[in-house]
């Protein structure tokens, strides 16, 4: 008698085998910054500019940033179907999300560690140069924002061979996407550093105020670290197996329960931008079969993988 375990009935890949968006676009915007990243050094190590140069080498560490994210995107397409993901590969996209919230809080705390020592040891500043490169790099930082900004919706299939109700279209917000939310909040942090650069230059050109540079680069820093610890706070729930948010709890809870049908035991957690998997043991006084209870189950609350346990009500 073979020992071997039966056969996989049904795919656990739940579509992400397939091209997202935020991948396409994280590519583009990395292309756009190893160019723009070229053109600085180059220029910098010509004309002489260490402003030039020290923004073509912080580009350097922006572009490895960004290809953590693309990186995340095309190793959980590629092994979507590798039987060894228990739940397929969802998970990555949140690993990258994390990932890139813990460079984005290291690029807080050099923002703060560099403005503190500026502020305490003033440096001639070439105001015109320092102020052009500020508004290049604020006009790249926005069209990389352009092209990785919540684009108001993206489709994914989500499928599970043993329920055909779950053969269904879900559309999924910007933020349930961890992966790309990380390469956003580093473009966005880079044009704030644009921004407050230029705001604290021309004060410092101007109106002598020299000290504004350094103290917007620590409001800079500050900002960028409140969005770290925010992505580090979701992207830690989804690796942890967090439970889902209370509101889609209380949705299954009213789905699936009727005067003399209770859920005794739940859990469901993310595995995947916006798509979750449930078990479920249900107590009955007449048990009805598992499917009647998935045929309950809303098609909007995601749940592409379920498990029931249904038991007789002890009398």
């Amino acid at each position: 008698m073979s020992s071997q375990p039966p056969p996989l009935t049904h795919s656990h890949t739940f579509g992400q085998e397939k091209q997202k968006s935020g991948e396409k676009r994280t590519l583009i915007v990395i292309a756009i910054t190893l160019v723009m990243m070229a053109v600085e050094i180059t220029a910098g190590t010509v004309f002489g500019s260490m402003a030039l140069l020290a923004d073509g080498l912080h580009m350097a560490s922006h572009s490895a940033a960004l290809a953590i994210t693309a990186f995340a995107y095309i190793y959980a397409r590629k092994n979507a179907a590798n039987p060894k993901f228990s739940f397929g590969t969802g998970k990555v996209n949140a690993l990258g999300g994390f990932t890139g919230a813990l460079l984005l809080a290291g690029f807080a705390l050099m923002m703060a560690w560099e403005s503190i020592e500026r502020l305490l040891n003033p440096v001639e500043i070439q105001f015109n140069w320092a102020i052009g490169v500020a508004i290049v790099g604020l006009v790249v930082n926005g069209a990389s924002m352009f092209i990785l900004g919540d684009h108001h919706h993206h489709g994914h299939s989500h499928s599970h061979g043993h329920d055909p109700k779950h053969h269904h279209e879900h559309e999924h917000s910007h933020h349930h996407d961890q992966n790309l939310r990380s390469a956003y909040l580093h473009v966005m942090a880079d044009a704030l550093t644009s921004v407050t650069a230029i705001f604290a230059l021309l004060a410092a050109k101007f109106f002598g105020w020299v000290w504004m540079d350094p103290i917007m680069g620590i409001v800079g820093s500050l900002l960028v670290a409140n969005w770290s610890v925010g992505l580090i706070r979701s992207s830690s729930h989804t690796l942890l197996d967090y439970q889902a948010p209370q509101k889609s709890i209380d949705a299954l809870h009213r789905a699936i329960e009727t005067e003399d049908e209770k859920i005794a035991d739940l859990h469901m957690w993310s595995i995947g931008p916006g798509i979750y998997s449930a078990m479920l043991t249900i107590v009955a006084k007449t048990p009805a079969n598992p499917n009647t209870y998935k045929t309950r189950i809303p098609a909007q609350l995601g749940i592409v993988h379920t498990t029931i346990e249904v038991h007789p009500q002890k009398t």
